[in-house]
């Protein structure tokens, strides 16, 4: 099998365009990747797309792929739509490292986009639940923002975790999100602004979760056979891990895990040879901060339930043991559903590539990102490393 590596990522800038069309959000990321790469690429050398999308608002329902990508100029070609919810993208990433590995493929441009600022409250909120659980979750009129509040309920029970523990996950993504220009909350906040925000769903606050977002996001990935055509500094795709679950929580048997998060990121350092010890940062999915606090526990960086006192010591600080969303995660940088998770393997293409500016780590070398679709019935993780090719 061959191996797999991105040579070009970018994104369009995240927030609210009234003025922009998902094609045109979609256009400017691709421009953006294609100009990410070290020695050129034309877009009549991408042999296939994948684009990740889940269509808020039913706009460009059918056939949404090949409407982005002829407005990118790339006709002819093979178009996948990849709908996993929040994950649709990341699980682009994954189609095209799949093509590329198997020989289908040596050039395949994944990426997603979103529209989602342009709906009514009522709209955003039946957009979004369509990807829970539609029969006994959302009918009964829970929200997403009501099923992640159950969960941190459940962790606070059983774990004692405080809500200042989920005020830090706030704090750190805005700090680092204020260093992002692409970001669409690039501010920073206190701990006593989080706590004392507004509640959504207790115990969430109005820090506690992301805001609905525009964007677009792209990357390429190409075969060892051809690498060297478009850079001597790839990034290897080292891991990939994809699981699913049931998509209601209340089918499953705990509320204070994501186990397809679990099964992903074992199949994926199982797959790369490495272990949680081995990243020098990851993105992980922070939709709302339980779900960042229960991805340091699915994903192996702490012990099970100690996931508040891990952020609370500031080991997932910019200047911690284990960086975690330096580009400010769903939180801050902004969550455009279907971009989401080709949006984090932009920010790890440039954390490896020495270009994330004012939040550049300190020579990373591996970096994991993790995306998740709806509140867990699909997760798939990514483990990337920075490689030098010979001459």
């Amino acid at each position: 099998m061959r191996e797999a590596h991105v040579v070009g990522a970018g994104q369009s800038k995240y927030g609210s365009f009234p003025d922009e069309s998902y094609r045109s959000l979609f256009r400017t990321a691709v421009e953006n990747t294609m100009a990410s790469v070290d020695d050129g690429m034309d877009v009549d050398e991408i042999d296939e797309a994948v684009v990740g999308t889940l269509g808020v608002g039913g706009r460009q329902l059918g056939l949404p792929g090949p409407a982005v990508t002829e407005h990118v100029g790339l006709h002819g070609v093979p178009v996948t739509r990849v709908e996993n919810a929040c994950a649709a993208s990341g699980y682009a990433v994954r189609q095209a490292v799949q093509a590329v590995r198997s020989g289908m493929a040596d050039v395949v441009l994944a990426g997603g986009v979103e529209v989602m600022t342009d709906l009514s409250g009522d709209a955003v909120r039946y957009w979004l639940g369509v990807s829970g659980e539609t029969e006994w979750e959302r009918m009964s009129g829970t929200t997403f923002a009501g099923v992640y509040a159950q969960m941190a309920s459940a962790h606070m029970r059983e774990h004692g975790t405080t809500k200042e523990q989920l005020s830090h996950v706030a704090v750190k993504n805005h700090d680092n999100g204020a260093k992002n220009p692409k970001a669409q909350l690039g501010f920073t906040c206190t701990l006593e602004d989080a706590v004392n925000a507004p509640a959504v769903a207790e115990p969430l606050t109005l820090y506690h979760c992301c805001p609905t977002t525009d964007g677009a996001a792209a990357t390429l990935v190409v075969s060892e056979d051809v690498v060297e055509e478009y850079t001597d500094e790839p990034v290897r795709v080292a891991g990939v891990g994809a699981a699913s679950d049931n998509v209601g929580l209340f089918q499953r048997d705990s509320y204070n895990s994501v186990p397809a998060s679990r099964m992903a990121g074992d199949t994926a350092y199982e797959r790369a040879g490495m272990g949680p010890e081995d990243l020098d940062f990851a993105e992980v999915h922070d939709c709302f901060a339980i779900a960042e606090l229960m991805s340091y526990e699915d994903l192996g960086f702490c012990e099970r339930g100690k996931a508040g006192d891990f952020v609370e010591s500031g080991a997932t600080r910019m200047d911690g043991d284990l960086p975690v969303n330096t580009s400010g995660g769903l939180k801050s940088k902004g969550h455009p559903i279907g971009a989401t998770g080709a949006g984090q393997v932009v920010e790890a293409f440039d954390q490896l590539k020495g270009r994330a500016g004012d939040r550049q780590l300190e020579d990373p070398r591996v970096g994991m990102t993790h995306n998740v679709g709806g509140s867990g019935g699909a997760a798939v993780v990514h483990i990337f490393e920075k490689e030098e090719v010979d001459a």
